[in-house]
């Protein structure tokens, strides 16, 4: 996603930097509505500055919001032993609840059914974290559970960004507990 050099303290301020104003104005403004201007202006820094650590404001954004898909992705892997089908992860709660403040720029990059960036990056870290998660333990198709989990963790988290699923933060998270417990637990032979 980003463009200038990585490992360079001063590099990761100044992109940590990029990333709060644009959080800060999303809050404040759509996505489509941000400008580069606007946001290095928030940022204080220079619009050639921007463009050497990103190549645009959607590059931004999907970095920006990368740190909701590890939320996401360790929220659901917050357990050890058998998991409780009926009480879902505190992590998993918190994770959901999280989301509102910046519920509309997730609804950006993260379109209906789990598509655009933030799905197609969602996907992946969770499809690879899950299979990853079966094999060590000894269970079946971890590919096809890990690809079955990945998919219907991002379609439904973003049918419920985009309101198509009206749940409460908590209710949310107990809903798609069950129903991602009830995937790993489905026999597959």
């Amino acid at each position: 996603m980003t463009t200038g050099p990585t490992g360079d303290p001063r590099a990761e301020r100044t992109r940590a930097r990029l990333r709060e104003a644009l959080l800060e104005e999303c809050a404040e403004h759509p996505l489509e509505e941000v400008s580069v201007a606007a946001l290095v202006r928030r940022a204080g820094l220079g619009r050639a500055t921007f463009y050497l650590h990103y190549p645009d404001l959607q590059g931004l954004a999907v970095d920006a919001c990368a740190e909701v898909v590890r939320d996401a992705v360790e929220a659901l892997h917050a357990w050890r032993g058998a998991p409780d089908p009926t009480t879902p992860p505190p992590a998993l709660t918190a994770f959901f609840t999280g989301l509102v403040p910046h519920a509309a720029l997730y609804r950006t990059l993260l379109r209906e059914g789990g598509s655009g960036p933030l799905g197609d990056l969602l996907h992946r870290e969770l499809r690879e974290r899950s299979r990853r998660e079966r094999e060590l333990a000894g269970a079946p198709a971890p590919d096809l559970i890990a690809s079955a989990v990945a998919s219907a963790f991002a379609g439904v988290l973003a049918d419920w960004l985009h309101g198509t699923i009206t749940a409460t933060p908590d209710d949310m998270a107990a809903q798609v507990w069950r129903l991602l417990v009830t995937l790993h637990r489905t026999p597959t032979s």
